[in-house]
């Protein structure tokens, strides 16, 4: 199997420079946000581009992400020049530098998925201990509309799809990394729910085929929040003492188009419909230019977490006005404590 790293064709997997090799080292992140919140931006984001990928495309955004034996792997979404996306895995030693694209995708439309034939976006990846593999939630776009798929690895070179688990139109599947209550626990955004604006729903499955009828969590704040036209779940929730800790994009209409920014809640350990704890606050929002200008600007769009199980440290990553990804770094401790301080049970929907 041969790889690509951005700028150069390798025959494996090597140590040479590769993508952002003349780039100084990557663990430095800027300076702490002056307005007080959690996430501290990589000094060289934005860390994946277009203009750096191996081949011509529009777009690589929105990725999922985990570690592998302490190598971080991205599933990036990548839209070509038809506006068509599929998802490429990219690896990096350090999780911001020299990151190894693989030559072909791991999911992309084929003829034997017709549910498919505009795209699959947007992945989240859930590694399950329990099946001894990544499940891959990402969405489905066809004619019919966007709906969640799933699809399963064991070593980000092949997969196994599931196909639709929720029918068109549905999006922003994210699936919790163990069973609550014997079941799994997906959750979802409808597109259009009877009785209320869109928002945050969740389904129940013992086998990862058959899901029940969805179940509301949380939805958008009325008025002039920051999160009043749309919410979604953000990447796979982290399970603490506190809570399943969620990192949720909100989204608001303004007179110069929507924004599109990062925020908190706690879902209750043993009953994930119940919040615990929600952030009246964005802690990430569109302020840098990679962040306001692109496909879509004024969008912080964030589906990938990992956590360095040494440090607690959490680095976040996130697409950038549908354009390129960048990544932010917390303490799992700072974001609780600012979650834990900063908090309102102010959640209607």
């Amino acid at each position: 199997m041969s790889y690509h790293l951005l700028g150069e064709p390798v025959s494996e997997v090597s140590d040479s420079t590769g993508y952002g090799a003349a780039d100084p080292p990557m663990s430095a992140v800027s300076a702490p946000e002056p307005n007080g919140d959690p996430f501290v931006r990589a000094r060289n984001n934005p860390l994946l581009t277009a203009q750096r990928w191996p081949h011509p495309v529009n777009a690589v955004l929105n990725p999922g992400a985990t570690l592998v034996d302490g190598v971080t792997v991205l599933l990036c979404r990548v839209e070509d020049r038809r506006g068509i996306s599929h998802l490429v895995v990219a690896r990096s030693a350090d999780g911001v530098s020299n990151w190894i694209i693989d030559p072909k995708p791991l999911l992309s439309p084929s003829s034997g998925h017709p549910q498919e034939a505009w795209g699959v976006e947007d992945p989240r990846i859930t590694r399950v201990d329990e099946l001894d593999c990544w499940v891959i939630a990402y969405t489905a776009f066809g004619p019919l509309g966007p709906a969640v798929a799933l699809a399963t690895t064991r070593d980000f070179i092949s997969v196994h799809r599931l196909g639709v688990v929720r029918a068109p139109e549905d999006k922003n599947g994210v699936l919790l990394p163990r069973r609550v209550g014997g079941e799994f626990i997906l959750f979802h955004r409808p597109v259009s729910v009877i009785g209320g604006r869109p928002g945050v729903w969740l389904s129940r499955s013992t086998d990862l085929r058959g899901w029940s009828a969805p179940e509301p969590v949380f939805g958008s704040r009325p008025g002039g929040w920051w999160d009043s036209a749309s919410v979604a779940v953000g990447p796979p929730p982290i399970e603490t003492p506190e809570g399943w800790l969620v990192i949720y994009h909100g989204i608001r209409d303004t007179m110069a188009g929507a924004l599109c920014r990062a925020g908190l809640l706690l879902l209750d350990l043993d009953h994930p419909t119940v919040v615990r704890n929600r952030s009246p606050e964005w802690v990430l929002g569109p302020t840098q230019q990679y962040e306001l200008m692109g496909n879509v600007p004024g969008v912080v769009f964030p589906t990938g977490l990992t956590q360095n199980p040494g440090t607690d440290e959490l680095r976040l990553y996130y697409g950038a006005a549908d354009t390129c990804i960048a990544m932010a770094t917390a303490q799992i401790t700072d974001v609780l404590a600012h979650l834990l301080i900063n908090h309102t049970n102010h959640n209607p929907g």
